[in-house]
């Protein structure tokens, strides 16, 4: 079988987010994906399985399957647009989150993602434990968002994953307002065996619309200032978030089993 890893949110080999993406003609035992997630050791792994309609996408952390995840999808739509349908602008895939849809526009792939309701929560002492600040707000959707002013706290923190393994939410995500991009960010994902996640499509489904509503208007450019650092490029419409971003091919390999 074969496998990819692509860097997706970036430009250039070793930025952005790896993810291994495997493309298989028949679907895989589930415990054969974790495992392969596990050996692999990346944030995610993605399987892809050709259909009539698009393609069947998981995603696999080294610890369970997730419901959703950005730059596995970016990079499954890198492979199968440059290695298996170049002649395709378009690929949609059936995801536990629903039909997802990719669109390439020059050297750009557009995924269009639900975004995650957000509900205002008290800043707790936990939280302000955990990250090693004080928050100025927080929300909670499918993960926890902690907002804060300065852009260098997010950059200098080293949260306690311990400690944030604690707090509600899957994934806890924190943001403040950038200098040359809208906004900046993190992800720490203790809970699926991820330390940190260098740039999360999934988090940007809570983090664009806060800033959308925050800053009153729909195209949100955003910076993930983790140590291998990416960007995004995104648009709220309606219920959805439309999430841009390149990716670059970093190996190419046959998986024996």
């Amino acid at each position: 079988m074969k496998q990819y890893i692509v860097d997706a949110f970036t430009k250039e080999v070793f930025g952005g987010n790896p993810a291994a993406v495997c493309v298989s003609d028949k679907e895989l035992p589930e415990k054969l994906m974790l495992d392969i997630a596990k050996e692999n050791n990346l944030s995610e792994t993605a399987f892809a399985v050709k259909t009539e309609n698009g393609y069947n996408l998981r995603w696999f952390t080294p610890e369970c399957e997730v419901d959703l995840c950005g730059h596995a999808t970016l990079g499954t739509s890198f492979v199968i647009m440059n290695y298996y349908e170049p002649d395709a602008d378009e690929v949609s895939f059936d995801t536990l989150s629903g039909k997802l849809t990719v669109v390439r526009k020059g050297d750009l792939y557009e995924i269009t993602f639900p975004a995650y309701e957000l509900r205002k929560v008290p800043v707790t002492p936990e939280m302000a434990d955990a990250i090693g600040a004080v928050p100025k707000e927080a929300y909670m959707g499918r993960d926890l968002l902690c907002v804060f002013e300065d852009s260098e706290i997010i950059r200098s923190i080293d949260p306690d994953s311990a400690k944030v393994k604690a707090l509600d939410g899957l994934i806890l995500h924190v943001t403040a307002p950038g200098n040359d991009v809208d906004c900046v960010s993190r992800s720490f994902a203790p809970k699926l065996a991820i330390k940190e996640d260098p740039v999360c499509g999934s988090g940007h489904c809570h983090i664009v619309p806060y800033w959308a509503e925050r800053l009153g208007k729909s195209e949100i450019s955003a910076y993930q200032a983790s140590p291998r650092g990416g960007y995004l490029y995104c648009r709220m419409n309606g219920e959805n978030v439309i999430i841009a971003g390149n990716a670059v091919l970093y190996s190419e390999a046959d998986i024996k089993i």
